[in-house]
Formats: C-alpha cells, sequence, structure tokens
C-alpha cells in the first residue's frame, strides 16, 4: 500500500488584519429612583465605572474607545486598509522572502504590495510588516490573495497562499431626475439615500458640468448676507434616509447660440459626493457621466426672452419672442400670424414678412397684445410659415400671464 509522505509544515506564519477605525464604548445604564430597593446603589456603581461619562452617566456613550472585533462592512468609496504581518516561527534564518498581496475583484487583479522585491533573510522571531490600502471602486465579491514564497537553510524553496473573502456593498442610492425649462436652463434633482447602518456626514455634495454647461448650486439662502444651507448646521444623513439636491445648468454662450448642437442626448456632468462615518473614516463616490434626452424643437423653435409677470386688464404690454432656426442645413423664409383667443387680442399687422432665417440662426421679435380677462390667461395663437416648403408651424400655450384689475393694482 503506498503512504503519502507528511505534510511539511512552514517555517513562516502570514497573519492579516484589517485597519478600522475604533468605536465608542456603549454601557446598558441601570438606575432606579431612590425610593426603590436598592436605593442609590445603581447609580453609584454608575458613577464608579470608568467607562460612563462624568457627570452623564445615564447616557449610553462612553469616553472609552473599542477596538474593531469583526471584519465588519465595507462600503464603496471607502478605503480598504490592511495589516500583513509575516512572522518566522522556526528555529531556522529563512532567505529570500517575498510577500505579495493582490485583490481580486469581479473585473481585474491588482497588485497592492508597496514593494515587489524579497528581503534577504529572516531571522527567528523576526517580522515583516507591511500595511496596504485601496479605494475600493467597485461593488460585489473581493477576495483579498497573499502569497509568501521563502528558501529555507536546506536551499528548499517553499511557497504557500492564504484567500481572505469579503463583499464591498453600496453606501448610497443615487438617483437623478432632469426638468427642461424653455429658457434652455437644465434643472437636476439628484435624491441621495443612506444605505449604511450608521449615520454620515456630508462633506460634499456637488455637480461638475460638462464643457457645454455652467453650473449654479441651489442648496443654499442668503440670510444676513451668508450663505446658509438648506439642510441646516448639521448635514447629516441617518439611516434610510433621503436627502434632494437641486442644481441648475445653463448651456455656456458659445453653445446656446448654436441651435444645432444642443440636441439628442447630451452630456450634463458628474456627481461628486464625500462623506464622513465613524471618527472621520472618509468615503468618496463619483457617479459615471449623466445624460438627459434634449427635447426636440422641431425645424423652427420660439420661445420667450422677455414677459412681464402681471399685467393690467385691457391694457397693452409688451413681450419679446426669440425665433431659432434649428435646421442645420436649410434657409427659411417665414410669415408670421397672429391669431385671437377668447381672453387675449395681438396688436400689429398680421401675416407680415420676418424674411430669410439661415440655418442654426436666430432673430429676436417684439410683440404687443392685450387680455380682456382676468385671472391667469395663456398666451397662445401665433403661427409661423414656411413659404419655401409651404409648411405652417402653430405655436399655442407659449407662457401665461397674470392678469388683474388696474383698480385693484391701484388700491393696492
Amino acid at each position: 500500500m503506498e503512504v503519502n509522505p507528511p505534510k511539511q509544515e512552514h517555517l513562516l506564519a502570514l497573519k492579516v488584519m484589517r485597519l478600522t477605525k475604533p468605536t465608542l464604548f456603549t454601557n446598558i445604564p441601570v438606575t432606579c429612583e431612590e425610593k426603590d430597593l436598592p436605593g442609590d446603589l445603581f447609580n453609584q456603581l454608575m458613577r464608579d465605572d470608568p467607562s460612563t461619562v462624568n457627570g452623564a452617566e445615564v447616557l449610553m456613550l462612553g469616553e472609552m474607545l473599542t477596538l474593531p472585533q469583526n471584519f465588519g462592512n465595507i462600503f464603496l468609496g471607502e478605503t480598504f486598509s490592511s495589516y500583513i504581518s509575516v512572522h518566522n516561527d522556526s528555529n531556522q534564518v529563512v532567505k529570500d522572502i517575498l510577500v505579495k498581496a493582490d485583490l481580486q475583484t469581479s473585473s481585474q487583479r491588482l497588485n497592492l504590495s508597496a514593494s515587489n522585491a524579497a528581503v534577504a533573510e529572516l531571522k527567528p522571531d523576526c517580522c515583516i510588516d507591511d500595511v496596504i490600502h485601496h479605494e475600493v471602486k467597485e461593488i460585489g465579491t473581493h477576495i483579498l490573495v497573499c502569497a509568501v514564497s521563502y528558501t529555507t537553510q536546506a536551499g528548499e524553496k517553499m511557497y504557500f497562499r492564504k484567500f481572505f473573502k469579503f463583499q464591498v456593498l453600496k453606501p448610497l442610492d443615487v438617483k437623478t431626475k432632469f426638468y427642461n425649462a424653455e429658457t434652455d436652463e437644465v434643472f437636476l434633482e439628484a435624491q441621495i439615500q443612506n444605505m449604511t447602518t450608521s449615520p454620515m456626514f456630508m462633506e460634499k455634495v456637488s455637480l461638475e458640468p460638462s464643457i457645454m454647461y455652467n453650473v449654479t448650486e441651489l442648496n443654499s439662502v442668503s440670510q444676513a448676507g451668508e450663505s446658509v444651507s438648506t439642510f441646516g448646521s448639521r448635514a447629516y444623513l441617518q439611516p434610510m434616509d433621503t436627502r434632494q439636491y437641486l442644481y441648475c445648468l445653463k448651456p455656456k454662450k458659445e453653445f446656446a447660440e448654436k441651435a444645432g448642437i444642443i440636441k439628442g442626448v447630451t452630456v450634463i456632468g458628474k456627481l461628486d459626493i464625500v462623506w464622513k462615518t465613524n471618527l472621520g473614516e472618509r468615503g468618496r463616490l463619483q457617479t459615471s457621466q449623466l445624460q438627459r434626452m434634449a427635447p426636440g424643437y422641431g425645424d423652427v423653435r420660439l420661445s420667450l426672452e422677455a414677459i412681464p409677470d402681471t399685467v393690467n386688464l385691457e391694457e397693452p404690454f409688451h413681450i419679446t419672442c426669440k425665433i431659432t432656426n434649428c435646421s442645420s442645413e436649410r434657409t427659411m423664409d417665414l410669415v408670421l400670424e397672429m391669431c385671437n383667443t377668447n381672453s387675449i387680442h395681438w396688436c400689429g399687422i398680421s401675416g407680415r414678412q420676418l424674411g430669410k432665417l439661415h440655418p442654426s440662426s436666430s432673430l429676436c421679435l417684439a410683440l404687443t397684445l392685450l387680455s380682456s380677462v382676468q385671472g391667469l390667461q395663456s398666451i397662445s395663437g401665433l403661427r409661423l410659415t414656411d413659404t419655401f416648403l409651404k409648411r405652417t408651424y402653430e405655436y399655442d400655450d407659449i407662457a401665461q400671464v397674470c392678469v388683474i384689475s388696474s383698480a385693484i393694482k391701484v388700491e393696492s
């Protein structure tokens, strides 16, 4: 019968420990009223307990720190740190020691070792220490592979490795919504939810716009000449809580003047989120490039450049319209017609020639009208006809205006 030789024990021992911040020690306060049977016994025991806060013994939070008791959770965007130690447990001198640490993800394998050079020798009861750091950028299963190779005194080459498997979780759930304004502005609402089990301090949530846009953050208000966050002075996000951030993007002048550029799917930018958790541990996430579908305006676009909010009943008021040829190839010869509605009456000549409008060019037009009905009235009834193609474009519900009586305005 064949007998397998006994497995040779390795001369070196490998130990791996994750490095995390400690946590504040918590205790469960046990107290009672003085008229109860124990009297002041429980209160005195809590006052004598070194882990409680002097003068606030009934608080669960203490002044001592607790070292991590387990591996804990790792979240996307955090920095994974680990301490690797190789110790010579034998009474022999070991030579040519090489310690290698790789991190295997679902898509790649990364070398995390600070140095790939071998250590010449390692005496008994001595060790080789290394600390590795890696910013986690993928969710899912990660495997830390630690491999050790060395040479014994007898010249035999030895090799062993260990695997440490852990999961990377998603710390935040980010949802975005786009709102298109008639003035080419785009409003972005970002809903950010804390998916962890502990509060996090939102250090920064900013939008890095693409080259086509300028961005304005709408998450603060001006009070006494100072900018104050709409979320208050303490920007903490509790577990499973959601917070909405709002941004306004406006096309840069060189892009806004060219009507054919901002069409179809356009890149808006990306969100940059920085937070802190237990004892200031920092995390950072950047979303992929956010895209939105630009609204289609057809061949001719009519937008409002200026309009009053409130006008008087049966008194003329002025608006300024901007007409843009969205075609990139065809010149148009436009005729403007103004059709009255039940409440809106246009002043001026209908059917007038606007002339030729070249591709991707615009013209501004001042118009006068009045309303015969009070209340919130919709401006409608503009018609543009391209005489080249005999095609008519209708524009109704362009905007709304509040119509009030002049007598009311004088009294106010």
